[in-house]
């Protein structure tokens, strides 16, 4: 299971809590504490906002802990809104494609779960990326698809709709095609404006995901970072947290709940 950090608020450098804190993001590709795969070293990115309409991207297929560049990167940025991961590999090669965020215009995705059994259903996933947007598929997993799934949905109109869409049709795919594995999403989608934390499963054991308040802002991340002395507060299963500077607001999710998109046999 890979980890992540995103971070709304006022603009911080980025090495400030991505580097610098104990139990860090970049620690934690070495050393996670609450995942089943200790060491995260399939891969890292980040992505974050500037001045410019859409945001930069930076992915590379060395571990974190090993990145000069990535180090380089975080001590000389600084934005208020910027998304993090480090990957521990379930679906797709190590390659850079296949490293998170993914970004689309404005948008930006990471994730952390699976679609169960995704090689047996890749083919059938894949045929509901539209023809318009499949040209930027450039990797090979799941993530990858269920952000480009969504990007048909209508993301920029209204990403948790879009993104529950997805998932349902996902959901429908895997139950025709009698694979017996669940589909696990923990998430962070953002345009600049909003950032929307996601968590949810079709079984019961969503990944975890946190908040909590940093200085001027909001950090969501797979696991604390810090001390040990901070509070952080847990992202309930089924919910989706949205966050606008540093508000942030709680709704439910839950793509089961709702009769799913069918596939015709």
């Amino acid at each position: 299971m890979c980890r992540f950090l995103a971070y709304s608020g006022a603009p911080v450098w980025l090495d400030s809590l991505l580097i610098e804190p104990e139990s860090s993001l970049i620690t934690q590709s070495l050393a996670a504490r609450e995942a089943k795969t200790v060491v995260n070293g399939d891969g890292c990115g980040i992505g974050w906002y500037g001045e410019r309409g859409e945001p930069g991207i930076y992915r590379g297929i060395l571990p974190a802990w090993s990145d000069r560049n990535l180090t380089s990167l975080c001590h000389q940025l600084r934005s208020g809104m910027f998304l993090a991961h480090v990957r521990s590999a379930t679906t797709g090669g190590v390659s850079m494609a296949n490293c998170h965020p993914f970004g689309f215009g404005r948008h930006l995705f990471m994730h952390n779960g699976q679609i169960g059994g995704y090689e047996k259903v890749k083919r059938a996933i894949e045929t509901h990326i539209p023809d318009e947007v499949y040209c930027s598929r450039a990797g090979n997993g799941d993530s990858e698809a269920i952000f480009l799934i969504a990007a048909g949905f209508g993301l920029n109109r209204d990403p948790i709709g879009a993104l529950k869409k997805t998932l349902q049709t996902c959901l429908d795919v895997v139950e025709h095609s009698g694979v017996d594995q669940p589909i696990r999403f923990s998430a962070i989608h953002s345009d600049g404006e909003k950032l929307h934390a996601f968590r949810w499963s079709s079984d019961e054991r969503p990944p975890t995901l946190y908040w909590r308040n940093v200085g001027l802002g909001i950090a969501v991340a797979s696991e604390p970072f810090g001390t040990g002395a901070e509070k952080w507060e847990t992202i309930p299963a089924n919910t989706v947290a949205t966050i606008v500077g540093v508000d942030i607001a709680f709704q439910p999710f839950n793509p089961q709940s709702q009769t799913s998109v069918r596939i015709s046999a």
